[in-house]
Formats: structure tokens, sequence, C-alpha cells
């Protein structure tokens, strides 16, 4: 059953914003408002905010500097997961992968589907593990933002959710680096 453990104690992350877009200002990014709202009410800090074009170098170079970051422990990107020729973020970030989380692809599109039904397809919304830093790459829109955080994100970067949670792994997400070993497959 899933539950909030009463015995733990909250433990704040500080986590990156990045809005993908190439008409968007931090001014006018509701998207990333939405993010940056729902995270410092949840008792998180926003590490770090920045709005890049639709540009896979942007875009991964972004991902990549606050990934080796020790002062960000989760990037969240808003934008470029659609089907159009600019909607270019999964292809930049997927590349870097260390491991893919695909469950949370799969979590998201059933909550959007519960909103606005077979149009959740028009989503490339992915996540995985880059630098041993979480990434998640949500959609533009500020209702595909709330429902990823309300819906996944604020349980499960939550120390205190039970019966797990992606907070109480943290340490471990870099062990195949610390040893030197490659992962073997």
């Amino acid at each position: 059953m899933v539950a909030a453990d009463k015995t733990r104690s909250f433990v704040p992350l500080a986590i990156a914003v990045l809005t993908v877009s190439d008409t968007r200002s931090l001014d006018e990014d509701r998207s990333g408002d939405t993010l940056r709202d729902r995270l410092t009410a949840a008792g998180h800090t926003l590490a770090a905010r920045a709005v890049v074009p639709d540009e896979v170098d942007r875009i991964r170079g972004q991902v990549e500097a606050w990934s080796r970051d020790p002062a960000v422990d989760v990037i969240l990107t808003t934008g470029g997961t659609g089907f159009t020729g600019r909607d270019v973020t999964p292809e930049a970030i997927e590349p870097l992968f260390e491991k893919r989380m695909d469950g949370f692809s799969a979590v998201f599109h059933r909550i959007s589907y519960d909103k606005i039904g077979t149009s959740t397809l028009q989503s490339r919304a992915t996540a995985g593990v880059v630098n041993a830093t979480y990434v998640f790459v949500l959609p533009g829109s500020p209702g595909a933002c709330r429902d990823a955080w309300d819906g996944i994100l604020a349980a499960q970067l939550d120390y205190r959710h039970r019966p797990c949670n992606f907070v109480e792994i943290m340490p471990r997400l870099d062990e195949h680096l610390r040893r030197g070993a490659s992962i073997e497959v």
C-alpha cells in the first residue's frame, strides 16, 4: 500500500528546471513556473533554471553541465517532446542515459490519458539517469507539468514515500562509476 512513512524526515533535493523553446523566455515560461512553484511548495530547492532553444547541442550541453554539478540532484526539462520538426528534446537527452526509466513514460501516459485521452500519444515524455542524476523529460504544457509532478514526481522525490522512492537510492546511482567498472550485459 502506498503511504508516507511518518518516521522518516523529508529530504529536500536541489532540482534544476530546463525549458526547451524557440519562443519563450523566462518571463513567459508558464511550464517552468509550474514546475518551480510545485517543487518549492513541496520543500525542494530550485537549483538552477534556464531556457534553451530547440537545438540538440544546446539542450544536451545544459543537461550534461547540470548532471555534472554536485549542487544538482534532479533535472526536469519541459518542452520539445512532440512530433514537429523542432521537437528534439528526447533525441538530445536519451543518448546520455546510463539507465532508462521506461516506467516513467508508461505511468505519465496513463495519468495523461485520464485527462486528455488519446492526445497523450503526441508526447514522447521520457526519463533516465545521466551522470548519477535523475532527468525527467516532460511535455511543454503547464497541464502536463502539473500531471507529471502531482501524479509521479511529488511522491517519488519524497524520501518518506513508501514502499520505495527515488531519493533512497540516489547514493547508489553512481556505483558503477565509483568502482571504475563498466556495466556488463
